[in-house]
C-alpha cells in the first residue's frame, strides 16, 4: 500500500480502491485538465485522495451529509488545493448542486460534464467506528443511525413511533427479517414500559424473540434489523432511486457512473436501473434499432464484480460489495 493512502485514513483502507480507478481510468485520463470526478459518497475520504493522486490533473467533487465527515476529509485533501471540493448534501442532491453550486470546478462540471463518478453505498466505515452514532450492534450507544445526525428521525423514533405493520414492514423489505412481524410484536410489548433509548436493549430483545436454532446460523442476530432501521433512518433506498438518472444525465460521452453495492435490495435497483438504459427501444425483431431507440449507455461490469479473496483478507468490509459499472456512449440527439 502507498503511504498517501495510510497517513491521515483514521486506519480504514477503501474498499477495492485501485479497481475503481481503473475503471474510471481510461476515459479520466483523455479529458486531462477537463475531468471532474464526482465522489457522491465522500466518507473519510479515502477514495477522493486516490483519485487525485492517480489522475493528478482530474478535481474531485465531494459529497457526503455527515459535517464530521466533511470536515475530517477536508483537512485529508487539503493538500490537493483547488483541484478538490466538498459539499454538504444528500448524494440524490447532486443535481441541484451542479445546476446551482458556485465554485470554478463545478462550472468545469456543467462545461464539460462529468467524466466519472463513484458511489460507495451504505453506511460508512468511519461512521461504524463512530461509536455514539448507534449504527453498530455490539456496542451500548444511543440508537440514532441518522448520517446527517443534524436532522431527520432516528432509529429510537422508529421503535417508539411506528405501528407493528410499519415496523414489520421495515425489518421484511429492508432487512429480510424472516421474524418481522414477531420482533415488531416484541418492540410495542417492551416499548409501552419504557421507550427504546440505546442499542444494546434493542440487542437484548433480538436474542430473546429470534429462535436459538436461527441465531446459531446467518450471523449475528441483530444484523438484519440494524440494517433495516438504518435504510429507513436514512431514506437509502429512495436517495439510489432519485440519483440513478441524475448521474447518467450528468456523465459526458465515455463517462462512467460506477456503484458499488453491499446489500441486494441496492444491488437490485442498480441492476434494474442499468438494464433499462442500456436496452434497446426498437421493438423485437427489427434488424436494426430504429431512430431514437439506440441506447445511450452500456453496461462495463459483466454483471456483479466483487472483491478478490485478496482484498477480503486486506480488508474484511469489501466481503459482501457487488459493483456494476456503466458508460454513456451517446449523446441524446445522437440516438
Amino acid at each position: 500500500m502507498d503511504d498517501y493512502s495510510i497517513k491521515g485514513n483514521h486506519g480504514h483502507v477503501p474498499v477495492m480502491r485501485d479497481r475503481m480507478a481503473a475503471l474510471l481510468a481510461d476515459h479520466v485520463g483523455e479529458m486531462g485538465d477537463r475531468a471532474v470526478i464526482v465522489d457522491a459518497t465522500l466518507g473519510a475520504g479515502g477514495h477522493a485522495e486516490h483519485f487525485l493522486t492517480v489522475f493528478p490533473e482530474a478535481r474531485v467533487i465531494g459529497l457526503d451529509r455527515d459535517e464530521n465527515a466533511l470536515r475530517d476529509a477536508g483537512e485529508r485533501l487539503a493538500r490537493f488545493g483547488d483541484r478538490f471540493l466538498g459539499v454538504k448534501t444528500r448524494f440524490d442532491g447532486l443535481a441541484e448542486v451542479l445546476a446551482a453550486g458556485e465554485g470554478e470546478i463545478l462550472d468545469l462540471a456543467r462545461k464539460e460534464g462529468i467524466s466519472g463518478a463513484l458511489f460507495d453505498l451504505g453506511v460508512s466505515s468511519m461512521q461504524l467506528d463512530q461509536v455514539e452514532r448507534g449504527f453498530a450492534y455490539r456496542t451500548d450507544a444511543p440508537l440514532d443511525m441518522r448520517m446527517d445526525a443534524t436532522q431527520g428521525i432516528t432509529a429510537a423514533d422508529i421503535l417508539n413511533t411506528y405501528s407493528h405493520g410499519d415496523i414489520a414492514r421495515v425489518l421484511k423489505t429492508y432487512g429480510d427479517e424472516r421474524f418481522a412481524g414477531k420482533i415488531a410484536s416484541a418492540v410495542l410489548r417492551e416499548r409501552e414500559k419504557e421507550p427504546f433509548t440505546t442499542s444494546a436493549r434493542l440487542v437484548e430483545l433480538l436474542y430473546d424473540t429470534i429462535p436459538a436454532a436461527t441465531r446459531r446460523t446467518g450471523g449475528h442476530p441483530a444484523k438484519r434489523t440494524f440494517q433495516a432501521l438504518r435504510v429507513e433512518v436514512n431514506r437509502e433506498l429512495e436517495s439510489l432511486t432519485n440519483v440513478l438518472p441524475q448521474i447518467t444525465d450528468a456523465l459526458n460521452v465515455g463517462g462512467r457512473a460506477v456503484f458499488m453495492s453491499y446489500q441486494s435490495h441496492e444491488d437490485k435497483l442498480v441492476k434494474r436501473f442499468f438494464t433499462e438504459l442500456t436496452t434497446s427501444k426498437t421493438p423485437p425483431g427489427l434488424p436494426v434499432d430504429l431512430p431514437g431507440t439506440a441506447p445511450r449507455f452500456r453496461q462495463v461490469t459483466r454483471g456483479a464484480e466483487t472483491a478478490s479473496e485478496a482484498e477480503i483478507e486486506e480488508n474484511p468490509r469489501a466481503a459482501p460489495v457487488k459493483v456494476r459499472a456503466i458508460e454513456r456512449i451517446a449523446e441524446n440527439s445522437e440516438n
